[in-house]
């Protein structure tokens, strides 16, 4: 067997292009979705990350502010600027980057984000709608997800579903999200018994455990779907032998930055046994910005539309 591709850079694509489209039309009418990203310090990583999203925001016409703050900045600074965010109609999404600096008391900055602003989905208020499946803003990653499936018309209804992590961000909502398609969901942790006898009994396999090329034939139903949530990295040559054997793209990737990216799911192995899966990178992740600017047009639409 040879797995199909879960492209979700593709999917990414038809999101987007969904947002740009309806953008515009509301644009017309004088109303535009507007998004603040907040950036507390230097680092690197999130530099980059905030800057595409702004730029995403630029490329499908919404409205944004990149607001970068000092290493210093105090957790009071950071509340009255969330409070002034909240205040400003034109504003439909505010989003606050992590990791915030030692000195940031961050889950008391998070709580402060009107939760109809929260266009991350991780505010207790948006957590509690989805437990309930009420309206409101998901997280961006799962909601991501569940949008690949769709698309890629994989059966979630009455599909036996096993989530490999609980995480708040990703394998709770997910889980979540599963259930209210109505699979039959099981959430598996650090403490689960057997945990490869328990994953090869799924249709729909979610890997958000964050351990390198850890999920490998023993835990894949055969024809299972599987969803790769992880980001590590490969700096091994003994792992890129073992997981990409000679895949001379994977090998250059290497040669040329003494790492290459690899998930949680050994994607030899995956390619073997499952279904269909989703490649590291290109599956999952290109799904998240999409997803925050479908999530920053909807929160428009419930402010300032309905």
């Amino acid at each position: 067997m040879t797995a199909k591709t879960l492209d979700g850079a593709s999917v990414a694509r038809a999101i987007k292009d969904e947002v740009a489209r309806e953008v515009a039309e509301y644009s017309r009418r004088g109303v535009r979705p507007g998004l603040a990203a907040v950036l507390v310090g230097s680092d690197p990583a999130s530099q980059i990350y905030v800057s595409g999203k702004v730029r995403t925001c630029e490329q499908l016409g919404l409205y944004s502010e990149k607001i970068d703050l000092p290493e210093t900045t105090t957790t009071e600074e950071l509340l009255a600027l969330v409070r002034d965010l909240n205040s400003r109609d034109e504003i439909d999404g505010v989003l606050i980057q992590l990791p915030l600096p030692k000195q940031v008391d961050a889950a008391l900055v998070l709580n402060s984000v009107d939760p109809a602003k929260d266009v991350d989905g991780f505010h207790p208020v948006n957590i509690g709608r989805l437990t309930l499946n009420e309206p409101g803003l998901r997280p961006c990653t799962p909601a991501g997800i569940i949008e690949l499936l769709d698309r890629h018309e994989i059966q979630m209804k009455g599909a036996r579903a096993v989530v490999m992590g609980r995480s708040r961000i990703a394998g709770l909502p997910i889980a979540l999200l599963l259930l209210h398609r109505h699979a039959t969901v099981t959430i598996c942790h650090s403490r689960t018994k057997d945990l490869p006898t328990v994953a090869c009994e799924a249709d729909i396999l979610i890997a958000a455990i964050g351990k390198t090329g850890m999920v490998d034939r023993s835990y894949i139903k055969p024809g299972a779907a599987v969803v790769d949530v992880g980001m590590n990295r490969a700096t091994t040559r003994e792992e890129l032998a073992r997981f990409f054997g000679d895949d001379p793209k994977r090998r250059a990737a290497f040669d040329k930055n003494g790492y290459t990216l690899i998930g949680d799911v050994n994607p030899r192995e995956a390619g073997e046994v499952a279904g269909y899966f989703t490649p590291v990178p290109g599956g999952v992740g290109p799904l998240t910005i999409a997803m925050l600017m479908k999530n920053t047009l909807s929160a428009m639409k419930m402010r300032r539309v309905a």
